[in-house]
Formats: structure tokens, sequence, C-alpha cells
């Protein structure tokens, strides 16, 4: 478990900014070291911006985007090609725009492929599919994602790991269905706190006022169960990538008044 590190930025647009660059960064030089590198996208407001940010960063083309894998930490069990997919958002915010090999793409099932309406059909075959990448030095059934970027909800929860429901108790699988979800569609596929884990960075981004109070909660000592994103934290490093707003409820010595 390493301990989180708290960067904040003066406003969102400079926080999708910088974590882009810092994103950048991070796969370039997993590249350089290993010859691919995999991330763990994350959907809403803050993961859809970093991908905007990403899509017209300078540096974008350091990256070789055809030696990079693609996973998602959560969707929403909709269609293919429905506009509220996590994947689908993705794609318009930036992979369309990249050389991506389709093959490292790896998009959670939708509802009404190959395995119904049935989520938990879905999170299984997912979860086979995370098992079959994973390499014999990662030391499990998913591999070790060099980035997981995660988005906090109001809620505290992160990927569709809600507070107080099945999923975030979840300690054996890596994938589970998640049904009744407090915030529509209720029907969902995630990752679990486990496979969350297995990743060697795990960044979770908050901005805007309405996610203080679930930053400073996350952030102030509360269990898993009750504020999911406390428990989401990567083998080397844990980092909260945070506006000003969204850290109005942190003690200032938190983190360094260099990074405001």
């Amino acid at each position: 478990m390493s301990t989180p590190q708290v960067v904040v930025h003066r406003d969102k647009e400079l926080m999708a900014q910088a974590a882009a660059a810092r994103l950048i960064t991070r796969i370039v030089d997993a590249q350089a070291a290993r010859g691919s590198a995999s991330v763990v996208l994350t959907g809403g407001r803050n993961g859809n911006g970093l991908l905007a940010a990403l899509a017209t960063a300078p540096a974008r083309d350091a990256v070789d985007w055809s030696r990079l894998d693609l996973w998602w930490g959560d969707e929403r069990f909709l269609p293919e090609g429905h506009p509220d997919r996590n994947e689908t958002q993705a794609r318009e915010a930036l992979l369309d725009a990249v050389d991506l090999d389709p093959a490292r793409v790896h998009a959670m099932p939708p509802s009404g492929g190959a395995h119904g309406n049935d989520a938990d059909a879905a999170a299984e075959a997912y979860a086979a599919e995370l098992a079959a990448a994973a390499r014999p030095e990662d030391h499990g059934s998913v591999p070790s994602f060099d980035v997981l970027l995660l988005g906090v909800g109001p809620d505290t929860h992160v990927a569709s790991l809600f507070p107080e429901l099945p999923g975030v108790r979840e300690t054996e699988r890596t994938v589970v269905g998640v049904h009744g979800a407090p915030k529509p569609p209720p029907t969902r596929v995630s990752l679990t706190l486990p496979a969350i884990r297995a990743a060697q960075e795990v960044w979770l981004l908050a901005a805007g006022e309405d996610k203080a109070g679930a930053v400073a909660l996350a952030l102030g000592g509360a269990g898993e169960v009750q504020a999911p994103a406390a428990g989401a934290y990567g083998r080397r490093r844990t980092l909260w990538l945070l506006d000003q707003s969204a850290a109005a409820q942190l003690p200032r010595g938190l983190y360094p008044p260099a990074s405001a």
C-alpha cells in the first residue's frame, strides 16, 4: 500500500492539462523501459477532460500509441456505441484520433452483445481477458497496470464501486456486475478493489466543490466500505490530482503550497 500524495491545481482545466502531461511522461517512460505500457481509463467529466487535454497536448506524439494497452475501470452496461458508455466517450475525446492497435483496446462488453443482458457474465468475460493478459511477473490474475485512472464521485465512489454496495466488499473476484447503482444506469460492470490495487500507480481525479466532502472523507481515514475511494491505492504510488475547489476541505498541511 502506497501513501497518498496530493497535488492541487488552480482549476479543473489546469488539472486536466497537468494530468495529461504527467500521463504522457509515465507512458513514454514505461515504453522506453519495457517496450509497451498499460493504462486503465476512467469515465466521467474529469476522466474525459483528461483525455481531451491529452488529445491537444503538444507532447502527444511522444507516445507510441500502437504499443499501448488500454483497459477500463468500469462501464455502463449499455449497447455498443451508446453515447453514455465510457468507451464511446473516450473514443470521441481521444482514442479515434490516435493510432492505437485495436487488439490492445480492451473495452468492457456491452449489453445486447455476446452476453446478452447478463452483466455478471460480462464481468466474468472481462476478468478472463484480464487474466489472459497477466504475465508471470504480475503475480496475480490482472496485469500490473502502469497507471490506473479513477474519478471520485461526490459520494466517494470510484469506478462503479458505490458505498455499502456488494461490489466494494469483494475480496476475490477482479470484475463484478453492479446492480442497483444509485446513479443511472443502475447496471454496470466494474473492476474491484483487488484489481485496482494491482496497478503500479493509481491516480484519483476530482475537481469541483461538489467533490470536496468526498475527498476530505476518503483522505481522512474513512473505511473503504463507507468511502470506496479510501480503498483505492497503487502498489508503488497513489496520486490524488485535485483542483482547489475539490481540495477546499483538506488541511493545508496535507499538500505543499507550491502545488496549488
